[in-house]
């Protein structure tokens, strides 16, 4: 017997709440999986030389898609709201505004990008043994930022669609398209960083060219549609300040990564700048499952703001702060359990780096038992149209107090790389207390 389709306005019991996430969640998991695909095929193909160039450069293309998370949890902050309030026509010509514009900027920047590489390695710290695989990996990368940007949005408002299930095909067929291409090009035809690159950027325009093709059917049942764009300026820039908390994380971890390997380069050499490339693959492996809980429960969030049912509202936020509980447990002891089998993955033709990747990333996955809460806490902001608070939660976490324990810490130990590995569950430390006051505080004005 066929389940019952899940919608926005549906009572959520634990039950319920799972089947709509788990595809999100698994999603981003792929999404995750078949970047670290990218890095695995890198590091025993190409050699450690090419996987430090494409560590180097990577948070850049990184930092450039965050614009597409912006405009799809801020998009989808409004265009669930809208659709909460009956105007789905609306919801739908503000959606595929949303998209065009997207797309637009993501132009702009990849034309930026492609003319100032060579410029741009330099600044993150490519040298002469790195600059070849920085720059090669980065032309690539960034001309496809545009696809990169929608595939991000689309993510998002396949969610808000009430078809996080095709949300979740998408993302297996781009992603086992990558993992296919990755072994062709890198593995058998030896085409190195350029076959790495050249797998990522079809992935990217598969993962793009599915949802549009989904969106512009007339034969699905579907809440989003393109339709004719149109948005107000005062939305617009709503949608903007809304996903600017998404927006600064993802930038603020890109420039952060390039702050830890700059410390990294100083301290250790290109060898830290390895080490810390595997840990942030397998951080975001981690982390995944908690942006794709966020993901999926964000357009309900909306939703009941929006129709103004506080009672359902209580109940997503009450279970909320459990699950990421249970998560954060769950994916803490995971983490340093398999600390040693992720290191050996990627670099287990080295010992004395697997051995520095094994003992950074136990330190590091700490930070996972307070990771949870807080992503948790700025997409629940988010998602009620607060950007200001999300935006301060996210400020907090990701680049302020990360950037203070990270050129604090090392100069208080005198193993300064410990220092270094510290940082990240130093910082969420100090965040989770910052999440746990602005949702204390604002439970009056948006009872839940």
């Amino acid at each position: 017997m066929q389940k019952e389709r899940i919608q926005l306005s549906d009572h959520f019991t634990y039950g319920r709440i799972m089947r709509f996430a788990i595809p999100s969640i698994l999603m981003m998991l792929f999404i995750s999986i078949y970047g670290m695909v990218d890095g695995i095929f890198v590091s025993n193909f190409a050699g450690d030389k090419a996987f430090t160039g494409v560590n180097i450069i990577w948070p850049w293309p990184m930092l450039l898609g965050a614009i597409g998370f912006m405009f799809g949890a801020g998009g989808v902050a409004l265009v669930g709201k809208t659709i909460g309030e009956g105007n789905l026509d609306k919801a739908r010509q503000y959606f595929t505004a949303i998209v065009i514009a997207t797309f637009s900027i993501g132009v702009v920047a990849a034309v930026s990008s492609d003319i100032f590489m060579p410029q741009i390695c330099s600044l993150l710290g490519a040298n002469e043994d790195t600059m070849y695989a920085a720059k090669v990996y980065g032309y690539f990368l960034c001309s496809s930022i545009p696809f990169f940007m929608v595939q991000n949005l689309f993510q998002n408002f396949l969610v808000a669609a009430e078809k996080p299930k095709i949300g979740l095909q998408v993302t297996l067929v781009a992603g086992l398209t990558n993992i296919c291409l990755d072994a062709l090009f890198v593995a058998a035809f030896k085409w190195g960083v350029i076959g790495a690159a050249a797998a990522s950027v079809t992935s990217q325009v598969v993962g793009v060219t599915l949802p549009i093709l989904y969106f512009v059917s007339k034969n699905n049942d579907s809440l989003l549609k393109f339709t004719k764009p149109k948005i107000e300026i005062k939305n617009f820039l709503k949608v903007i300040v809304n996903g600017s908390s998404e927006l600064l994380s993802n930038v603020s971890i890109s420039l952060v990564n390039i702050l830890y390997n700059l410390q990294l380069l100083k301290y250790i050499g290109d060898s830290g700048v390895a080490a810390y490339g595997v840990m942030q693959y397998i951080c975001f492996f981690f982390m995944s499952i908690f942006f794709g809980y966020t993901v999926a429960m964000g357009p309900v969030v909306s939703f009941n703001y929006g129709s103004q049912n506080n009672d359902e509202l209580h109940n997503i936020y009450k279970k909320g702060l459990f699950l990421m509980g249970i998560f954060s447990i769950f994916m803490t002891i995971l983490a340093v359990s398999l600390s040693r089998v992720f290191a050996n993955i990627y670099v287990g033709y080295d010992q004395s780096l697997s051995d520095l990747t094994t003992k950074g990333f136990r330190l590091f996955a700490i930070g996972f038992l307070m990771m949870g809460f807080n992503v948790y806490s700025s997409a629940f902001f988010t998602s009620l149209n607060n950007g200001k608070i999300s935006l301060i939660i996210s400020f907090g976490r990701t680049l302020v107090f990360q950037l203070i324990a990270l050129y604090s810490l090392p100069l208080l130990f005198d193993n300064h790389v410990l220092g270094i590995w510290l940082s990240f569950p130093t910082a969420e430390v100090a965040s989770i207390l910052v999440s746990f006051i602005f949702l204390l505080t604002q439970k009056k004005k948006y009872h839940y």
